[in-house]
């Protein structure tokens, strides 16, 4: 009975793994204070080789200090 729970079960527990795996890594790329600051430096030499306007400047470079700074509010809790 077990064996057979097993075998049925196999896809979903693959799926469960599969999923926590990549929760994990969206978790690290989005709680990573250096990938945050090298990719707010690439917004920066962007915006400096016009290559994006002032508009969309702003709006990424607010995103990007939002999540430095709620980093940072975790580190302090």
């Amino acid at each position: 009975m077990f064996l057979i729970d097993d075998i049925l079960l196999s896809p979903l527990k693959g799926l469960v793994w599969l999923s926590e795996r990549i929760n994990d890594v969206v978790q690290r790329e989005v709680s990573d204070e250096g990938l945050i600051k090298e990719r707010l430096m690439e917004l920066q030499l962007r915006f400096e080789l016009d290559e994006i306007d002032e508009e969309a400047y702003t709006r990424q470079e607010k995103e990007l200090l939002e999540r430095l700074n709620a980093i940072h509010g975790e580190e302090e809790e």
